[in-house]
């Protein structure tokens, strides 16, 4: 399914606190190691870029940006499992680049978990490049993880 067709489908909007439950349910069913909920309610305080994504079966996804000094760093891009592999996330990251480019940020950032070849694949399509290495960035199973840091120009 491509993202022109899916866009139809769905709808992203603010995230707001009293969907913190959701979004909670979201973020643990697709990651081991999940944000807490004082994040996320932290992230909305504090005005970072928090919206979710909502498709016919309800709250599919979420995404948390923040923005400053020409640059959007994608700090949490996240798609409940149950709908992976059908465009959410390519859809998702697509929208947030759009309100980074309206609020006149020049280049993206990201880090993705060496370990998320699809992830990594999804930030390609999207004109993501690696920059870099964050090595130890990431929580794991056996010690940390490094992250792959990926950028584009806007």
């Amino acid at each position: 399914m491509n993202a022109v067709v899916l866009s139809r489908q769905v709808q992203l909007r603010n995230m707001r606190e009293e969907d913190l439950p959701v979004v909670m349910d979201v973020e643990r069913a697709a990651y081991e190691f999940p944000w807490t909920f004082g994040i996320f309610r932290d992230c909305i305080r504090f005005g970072y870029i928090c919206k979710v994504l909502s498709g016919n079966s309800g709250l599919v996804g979420h995404g948390i940006m923040s923005l400053g000094a020409g640059e959007c760093h994608l700090l949490n891009i996240c798609i409940h499992p149950d709908s992976q592999g059908q465009g959410y996330g390519t859809e998702l990251t697509s929208r947030l680049l759009d309100v980074a480019r309206s609020r006149h940020a020049k280049m993206a950032l990201l880090e993705v978990r060496v370990s998320n070849p699809v992830a990594y694949h999804v930030y390609s399509k999207l004109g993501f490049h690696e920059i870099g290495i964050r090595r130890a960035y990431y929580p794991g199973r056996k010690g940390r993880e490094d992250a792959v840091i990926l950028a584009r120009d806007l």
